[in-house]
């Protein structure tokens, strides 16, 4: 989904390189800043989230960088993640489907951040197929993705619970077809 807004409104999509740029910028490794996650298993729990109705966050400017002091710990780590989701944004034109990046540009009046999920069972469904699991391994797998998620929402941003209301356009994919939905994303954002 994320791809295909960004090559409809002609931006790039960023993901992954989120940690590249922040380990780049800091002399940090990668590994050291992906372990920051890891902790909570997190990087495959939103790459699981993302394929099964994840959210992304759709920039067109961004905010200034954050300063973050020296050190490795975890609060200095996840805090040059989040300069990093900054630095992105500020590059304008991208789009973001990682490290719940509508959640640290929160406040931005530049960008418009999107909510793309579905019910546990829909979910399951598309991780047993992509994934050749049964349907019971599966749920746990989504459930798994779930808990992930709302830890990494309350460890990195003090979210107790996410709601639509989180974000500017929430899209169900029960029963809207990806191709629809990415149609509305990218009017919204043209709009915005």
């Amino acid at each position: 989904m994320g791809q295909s807004v960004a090559d409809s409104l002609g931006y790039r999509m960023v993901d992954e390189e989120i940690l590249q740029q922040a380990a780049e910028s800091s002399g940090v490794s990668v590994d050291e800043l992906a372990d920051v996650e890891r902790r909570t298993k997190v990087i495959e729990g939103l790459m699981r989230s993302l394929a099964m109705g994840g959210s992304a966050g759709l920039m067109t400017a961004g905010a200034g960088p954050i300063y973050v002091g020296g050190g490795t710990d975890s609060k200095s780590l996840r805090a040059l993640i989040q300069q990093s989701i900054h630095e992105t944004a500020a590059q304008g034109d991208v789009v973001i489907v990682s490290h719940a990046a509508s959640y640290a540009l929160a406040g931005s009046d530049d960008l418009l951040r999107v909510l793309v999920t579905a019910s546990p069972e829909t979910r399951a469904g598309r991780a047993a197929r992509e994934g050749s699991l049964d349907s019971k391994k599966a749920a746990k797998v989504v459930a798994e993705s779930d808990g992930q998620r709302a830890a990494y929402l309350r460890r990195f941003y003090g979210v107790d619970e996410e709601l639509p209301t989180h974000y500017d356009l929430a899209l169900n994919s029960d029963l809207l077809p990806a191709a629809l939905m990415s149609d509305l994303i990218v009017r919204a954002a043209s709009a915005w």
